[in-house]
């Protein structure tokens, strides 16, 4: 297996600013699109658990659509082989009160017949100090 095939990371590193960007405008379309469309897709964020494409939705339509904005700290993306890749961001939000967060997201990224999807999703939160 052929690790950080340059094709393969060019790929997804085109795919995630458009992530990137549905995220913090709340384009609920393209992030569900963009999600693996099968009971199997996972997400655990920072308070919730979604298991399957019908959770994910749900929530992504319910979600507020306040404070998104945030400060990419580190992304790595990593491939294996032509078909499966992990994509991990460092990030920071500012929050209401001069708080800021520290948050980490991991995806893990399939290449389907009708282009990549992310199968699991985890984002977590830190305080920084």
């Amino acid at each position: 297996m052929v690790i950080n095939d340059p094709e393969t990371v060019a790929e997804l590193s085109s795919l995630y600013p458009r992530y990137e960007e549905a995220l913090v405008s709340n384009n609920v379309e393209v992030l569900t699109q963009m999600f693996w469309a099968s009971p199997l897709a996972i997400r655990f964020g920072a308070g919730e658990n979604l298991y399957g494409i019908e959770e994910i939705e749900a929530f992504r339509k319910s979600r507020p659509a306040l404070n998104l904005a945030r400060r990419t700290v580190r992304l790595e993306i990593v491939a294996f082989g032509k078909d499966y890749g992990s994509v991990t961001l460092e990030f920071e939000r500012d929050l209401p009160g001069g708080e800021v967060v520290r948050g980490r997201q991991s995806q893990v990224w399939v290449r389907f017949a009708d282009g990549w999807r992310i199968v699991s999703a985890h984002v977590s939160t830190i305080p920084v100090k």
